[in-house]
């Protein structure tokens, strides 16, 4: 009988994940859940991103996860670290499953030479984080979250903003992703009824679609609205710089609920202070959460939220059954 660790923590709890992972044991799999632990989200989330920007030996899997570690088969993590020394130590390891699409807190290559199978958990953000995007599209270019402070806040009822007294509708614009996956298509999907022409640039799309394709600075070039769903890698790092603000129209709006890194921060920065586009909204940060002392606090032409695109019940209840199916139909 194959064994398995799914390491649960403060996101997808072991309620989450023993109802996720039904599926696997009705296969015969002996599951055992444990919990990373950590005092609050804020922790979590500080080791989580510090294992997102450093890699998967950034931060060890802890002793009390390692204890046994040598009994499985397969290994179950969202965000706890996967590194050498844990893939090592699971002399069984026949598998490690990641329920997120991101890989970078387990050490993949590393998995690979030892011939172990990671599988990851591809789409299902795909809800969360488009619903997410079209809200800070909706929320920039019509000064929803901008009004709202300045209403509750400093008592304004404010008419102008640095899109103007006339703020532009999604109708006829022209809407630009750069990124054409799972999460790119949904964007499209739920942006397409407003009556949006869409635009988008992707390498790796072949498919037939009712959007249009172009090349990345037609794209820039024409674009109403720059939403970015691209994953990062050392290649897509910057891809979006002050190169291409220069470029972009005067009245052109940003959206990065993706990657930060994707940005380049400053630049984005520099192009909103000099009024090169008309504003932005972002997601994720290069520090994050965000000192005191960022320049995005200063600026009236940007919407900024704590990174929670992918927070939602859906997302993270539905990876372990997600993940597990995966398994099954591939592996099983």
């Amino acid at each position: 009988m194959l064994k398995c660790l799914a390491i649960a923590d403060l996101f997808i709890d072991k309620k989450m994940m023993t109802k996720g992972l039904e599926n696997l044991k009705e296969h015969g799999i002996n599951v055992t859940i444990k919990m990373w632990q950590h005092s609050d989200l804020e922790s979590l989330q500080e080791e989580n991103i510090k294992l997102e920007k450093q890699g998967s030996e950034a931060v060890l899997l802890p002793n009390y996860l390692m204890d046994g570690i040598e009994h499985y088969d397969m290994l179950i993590t969202q965000f706890a670290p996967i590194g050498k020394q844990a893939i090592d130590a699971a002399k069984k390891l026949k598998f490690i499953g990641i329920l997120r699409a991101g890989i970078e807190n387990v050490n993949h290559n590393y998995a690979a030479e030892k011939d172990i199978k990671v599988l990851n958990t591809p789409g299902r953000s795909e809800t969360s984080v488009s619903e997410f995007t079209v809200g800070l599209i909706l929320s920039e270019i019509r000064n929803i979250s901008r009004a709202n402070q300045k209403l509750k806040t400093e008592g304004k009822w404010e008419k102008y903003y640095p899109n103007g007294v006339l703020t532009p509708e999604l109708k006829e614009s022209v809407v630009g992703l750069i990124g054409y996956g799972a999460i790119g298509q949904k964007v499209a999907n739920l942006i397409r009824p407003f009556g949006a022409k869409i635009f988008f640039f992707d390498d790796y799309f072949n498919g037939e679609t009712e959007d249009t394709k172009v090349s990345f600075d037609e794209l820039i070039k024409q674009a109403d609205i720059i939403s970015i769903h691209y994953r990062l890698t050392p290649e897509t790092k910057n891809m979006l710089n002050k190169e291409h603000f220069k470029k972009m129209k005067k009245s052109a709006v940003v959206i990065n609920s993706a990657r930060s890194g994707l940005i380049n921060e400053q630049d984005l920065i520099q192009a909103l202070q000099n009024k090169e586009i008309t504003g932005a909204a972002v997601d994720v940060f290069e520090i994050e959460p965000l000192p005191a002392n960022h320049p995005y606090l200063t600026l009236e032409n940007i919407t900024i939220t704590p990174h929670i695109a992918g927070s939602t019940i859906g997302n993270f209840a539905n990876s372990p059954k997600i993940l597990a199916n995966r398994i099954i139909n591939e592996y099983l």
